[in-house]
């Protein structure tokens, strides 16, 4: 094993038979590998473990002669290549959202009002969607291309605004373009594993996320089995998953996301390599996915794989169901903003097992942290967009006995639909407001959604104080009505402990 960062395998010692501790660089692995080579022979390499780091070695690795286990780096190289997959799907005959590319600030104009607001923009072959944001209007992409991507603005616009900030991608783009697409607003994303050996094709689970598409699949909680999708959407997200996974010669794990949104399945990107989603899959569906995938790419066969480890898991009719739920280490960095995005933040994740969804998504709260009051106040400031939606989350709150306190436009939209509300100052209204509210403990639960800049600027220090004060926060609609619904849960029972064998 290479690794350049020890901690991540101090605990696991005894995983290799040799372990070198070097950075992750071609030149580095190479010598690693000629090393290896001098002892006996080099069968293959594994790059499929590591992230995306490893996929950017594997060209370099083959053309240096070493033999690359499992997805060949060109079909690594056609998931990754934006042009390439497009055309893939094409021919595939799977939706993608409308998308383009741009290598200048003018292009990225014109390739903007082809798509349309919402976007989401993006610069390619970044990690953890580093510097990706949701563009909602002429003038958010104008900042974004100015301030975040001065690397691609001209010398004549840098001297008409001389007090641009550099950006944070600055150092990161290079010659690599933005990727622009359509934003689904409201869309339900959806995560897909599976394992191929090149003809057979077997989904290990499909994740439904609970928090909408638009915040990083990497912060966003997921249940598994899906909780709300229909037998024929499952079926289709089967057929797609499993085309693709042919069709790029998949060898060992792969991982795709969708966007559902008004019943239309669209394809957001595919991975062909292990996600952060194959440690919470096997323990969820009780099969070694990681050592099933390492047989394959050494040749073996799926289903050989698969029954060295006992009988096919069912994936999609469990006993139980499993919420994941991110980890943020927001408390541990002052003046930083709770909101989640594109962007992902979250550090680690946890799992709530239960056979009801609802005890389920309330362990994972607590594994992550977050105490679930079972009864006080929960105030309330939601955008237009989503007053109606807040409802089935406030009614349910309002039925097993807790308050509610909200700003002035989202109390009168809950008096009109006959739920009572306490008024309160937004901060900028002045005292006393929301952010004493919560700092004097009278509200046990948030739900707060914004869209502006000037809106989330304004009600940043409101999330801080929450934060500080560790009171549950929820800035998705979905998410509020999963909260919602565990704290009933807990209302009328114990959560039982149980070991994870006991599943199965």
């Amino acid at each position: 094993m290479v690794n350049c960062n020890p901690e991540t395998v101090s605990t696991d010692y005894d995983t290799s038979d040799r372990l070198y501790f070097e950075p992750l660089t071609a030149e580095d692995v190479i010598e690693i590998l000629r090393a290896e080579q001098e002892k006996g022979e080099l069968v293959g390499v594994i790059v499929q473990f590591g992230g995306q780091t490893p996929l950017k070695l594997a060209e370099a690795l083959e053309k240096n002669g070493i033999p690359i286990l499992g997805t060949a780096p060109d079909m690594i190289d056609l998931a990754e290549d934006r042009d390439r997959f497009q055309k893939l799907l094409m021919k595939l005959d799977l939706n993608q959202p409308n998308n383009g590319i741009a290598y200048s600030v003018e292009q990225a104009r014109l390739v903007a009002s082809e798509i349309g607001f919402p976007l989401v923009v993006r610069p390619s072959y970044v990690l953890g969607g580093r510097a990706m944001q949701i563009i909602h209007n002429e003038s958010m992409l104008q900042s974004y291309l100015l301030d975040t991507v001065p690397g691609l603005v001209p010398e004549d616009i840098k001297q008409r605004y001389p007090n641009d900030k550099t950006g944070q991608i600055n150092t990161l783009l290079g010659k690599n373009p933005l990727l622009f697409d359509s934003y689904l607003t409201n869309a339900i994303e959806v995560d897909v594993d599976a394992l191929c050996d090149g003809t057979d094709v077997f989904v290990s689970g499909i994740m439904e996320h609970i928090e909408e598409a638009g915040i990083h699949s990497g912060d966003s909680a997921c249940s598994l089995p899906s909780r709300s999708l229909s037998k024929e959407t499952l079926d289709e997200l089967e057929r797609q998953t499993k085309a693709m996974a042919k069709a790029l010669n998949v060898g060992g794990l792969m991982n795709v996301q969708y966007a559902i949104k008004d019943g239309v399945i669209y394809v957001l990107e595919v991975n062909p390599r292990a996600s952060r989603t194959v440690p919470f899959v096997a323990k969820t569906i009780g099969a070694p996915i990681a050592k099933i995938a390492a047989r394959i790419m050494t040749g073996e066969k799926l289903d050989a794989a698969i029954a060295a480890y006992g009988a096919k898991p069912d994936p999609r009719n469990l006993k139980h169901i499993a919420v994941k739920e991110a980890v943020f280490p927001f408390a541990r960095f002052p003046g930083v903003d709770t909101l989640l995005g594109p962007e992902m933040r979250s550090t680690g994740e946890v799992i709530g097992l239960d056979t009801d969804f609802a005890l389920a998504f309330a362990k994972s709260q607590l594994g992550a942290g977050v105490e679930l009051p079972r009864d006080g106040t929960v105030f309330v400031s939601v955008r237009d967009e989503d007053k109606v939606r807040v409802l089935p989350a406030i009614k349910l709150l309002t039925e097993i006995g807790f308050k509610v306190m909200a700003t002035g436009g989202t109390q009168r939209f809950l008096a009109e639909q006959g739920i009572e509300a306490i008024k309160i100052n937004k901060v900028l209204e002045g005292r006393p407001h929301i952010e004493d509210a919560i700092r004097n403990r009278q509200v046990q639960l948030v739900v707060n959604t914004t869209d502006s800049n000037k809106a989330i600027s304004d009600s940043k220090s409101l999330r801080r104080a929450a934060l500080m004060q560790k009171v549950p926060y929820y800035t998705t609609m979905a998410g509020a009505l999963a909260a919602a619904e565990a704290i009933q849960a807990l209302k009328k029972g114990q959560l039982e402990v149980r070991p994870l064998q006991s599943y199965f």
